[in-house]
């Protein structure tokens, strides 16, 4: 595909205005081969770049690292033990922990093996008033196994009666009735099965906030496509390997999909970030941003907010952050005016130029990216075009405002257990209704 000056696809977009009111938009550009699922990635990588990190967390002083070839061998084993019990669509995993190792190998296991993940909010486990929560998402799903990362600490969740029957899974705090990870890491079980496009890769929770939770059918093609898309209109993540230092949750759609698939489909680096941009959380950001920079940069204004004064005190920062950066991409809100400028200012000083400062929009049932900013014409509050292969429809509305509606490879092809629900999602074109 044809880039500009600074390695961009430029931003272009097909516009239809039909007689009923309705406007289409698509991408002029073509949809861009995938593979069939992120097995070929990690075998790529493992093979390419053995030694290369993939993931890493914080362990004591320094990090916890672990090379493709590792994660490879690791998500392999993990894949034999979980077929050998019997999981798959019908009886998933369900992982009640937040971001780690471990939590990613276990994740690449089950998929390989052709078992769903399903990740859900930590806090649904930790606090006890959420259990009502966590007691509904686990009705929903059916798991056959659940981790967390320790038994002790989640000992209260793992008291439901949702769990009765299910096999638990622990990294740390293993007793009597729960499995240790290392259990899982030998690979005792079966042979890998078959997996390909339409296999069941997760069931993401929606957040609830219009309606009852439903479990949204992840395959492995709507990621794998969707990575593809996104590589087509940033095909500067193809020049060198990115890599990220990440806090978003990997229960949602943009952490656990977007981010962590990116790496893996380009041979990055993922560096857990367990800081948070709240008080009493973001010193530790601070802390991981002066042991390691990234390539790229995702976060919610909020935490650019609070990155920006933090950047601007301190110049030892400011060369990290910006040194190699590519990008700086923001979502969940507009950026506001004066931080967007502090950020450009900043990154022009460091490197001669400020990094593409890039939103998007999507949702979970979209795998998620449908629309992207990627060249620098746009301003805060801009989401972007259409992806290669994406069509959105807009819809008349009151007001002056519009209904989107969006439909492409990267959409779902339903919610699980939900004929209903699925059926008025989509309308008469096959539009996912948003």
């Amino acid at each position: 595909m044809t880039r500009d000056a600074e390695g961009l696809l430029p931003q272009a977009m097909l516009c239809e205005d039909r007689a009923d009111g309705c406007t289409i938009l698509a991408s002029p550009s073509p949809l861009p081969p995938s593979v069939p699922h992120l097995g070929h990635w990690l075998d790529r990588w493992a093979a390419e770049a053995p030694e290369r990190v993939f993931l890493a967390e914080r362990s004591g002083a320094g990090w916890r690292r672990e090379g493709y070839a590792a994660v490879a061998e690791a998500a392999r084993a993990i894949g034999r033990a979980l077929a050998g019990r019997g999981l798959g669509p019908d009886r998933p995993l369900a992982v009640l922990s937040g971001n780690s190792v471990d939590h990613g190998l276990l994740a690449l296991g089950a998929q390989l093996a052709g078992v769903p993940v399903v990740p859900l909010a930590e806090q649904y486990a930790l606090i006890g008033a959420a259990h009502p929560r966590l007691a509904q998402a686990l009705d929903l799903v059916t798991p056959g196994m659940a981790y967390v990362a320790d038994a002790g600490r989640f000992a209260d969740a793992l008291a439901l009666p949702q769990f009765e029957g299910v096999e638990i899974l622990a990294s740390a705090g293993a007793g009597p009735g729960v499995t240790a990870f290392a259990d899982v890491l030998r690979g005792d079980g079966a042979p890998l099965p078959a997996i390909g496009p339409e296999t069941v890769a997760k069931y993401l929770l929606t957040s609830g906030s219009t309606s009852h939770p439903k479990a949204v059918v992840t395959t492995q093609a709507m990621m794998t496509v969707n990575q593809a898309q996104i590589a087509a209109a940033l095909p500067f993540l193809g020049d060198r390997p990115p890599a990220i230092l990440d806090w978003l949750p990997w229960n949602h759609v943009f952490g656990g999909s977007h981010n962590f698939n990116m790496m893996l489909a380009n041979g990055g680096t993922l560096w857990i970030d367990d800081g948070r941009p709240v008080p009493g959380g973001f010193a530790r950001t601070l802390e991981n941003l002066a042991m390691v920079s990234g390539t790229l940069s995702f976060n919610v204004p909020v935490g650019y907010a609070m990155l920006a004064q933090a950047l601007a005190a301190d110049e030892g920062l400011r060369r990290r952050f910006f040194g190699e950066l590519d990008l700086l991409f923001y979502a969940g809100a507009a950026l506001a005016p004066e931080v967007w400028a502090a950020l450009e200012e900043m990154g022009r000083a460091v490197r001669g130029r400020a990094p593409l400062m890039a939103s998007s929009w999507g949702m979970t049932e979209t795998a998620p990216a449908c629309v992207i900013v990627h060249d620098r014409s746009g301003g805060a509050g801009i989401i972007g075009v259409p992806l290669p292969g994406v069509r959105l429809k807009l819809m008349p509305g009151e007001d002056g405002r519009r209904e989107l509606r969006v439909a492409g490879p990267n959409v779902m092809p339903g919610y699980r257990g939900a004929a209903g629900a699925t059926a008025s999602a989509f309308d008469d074109e096959g539009f996912l209704i948003t």
